[in-house]
């Protein structure tokens, strides 16, 4: 019987998933899996950070420029954001969304969130 993911277990997967994509050369694919990641982690300090750090990294493989600013900026603000508990829900955390706009979550993403928070 397949138990289904945490929200934790399908964060872990997306961040794999977008490490392979970056191994191969494949940074558009990856950064939307770090969008997946980002939404599932935000909500913790470790996770929001490695998911910005990865965004960055696909950034620069891309030669993104305006991805690249937008992923420093959001290094920048993941701090603040926690301190001040200040975390758009469902934001895919990319640079063509506002750092502070929520976001509708995907059903399969949102039914981890809400199993997480029973």
């Amino acid at each position: 019987m397949n138990q289904p993911l945490s929200r934790i277990a399908a964060y872990d997967a997306a961040m794999a998933a977008a490490r392979a994509s970056l191994a191969r050369s494949a940074p558009a694919q990856a950064l939307a899996q770090l969008e997946r990641a980002h939404v599932l982690g935000q909500r913790d300090f470790m996770r929001h950070w490695h998911v910005h750090r990865l965004m960055l990294r696909a950034a620069r493989d891309l030669a993104d420029g305006r991805e690249i600013r937008g992923q420093l900026l959001r290094l920048a603000l993941v701090p603040l954001g926690h301190l001040f508990r200040r975390l758009p829900i469902g934001n895919t955390g990319r640079s063509n969304v506002s750092a502070f706009a929520p976001m509708d979550v995907p059903p399969d993403l949102r039914r981890l969130l809400s199993d997480d928070r029973a």
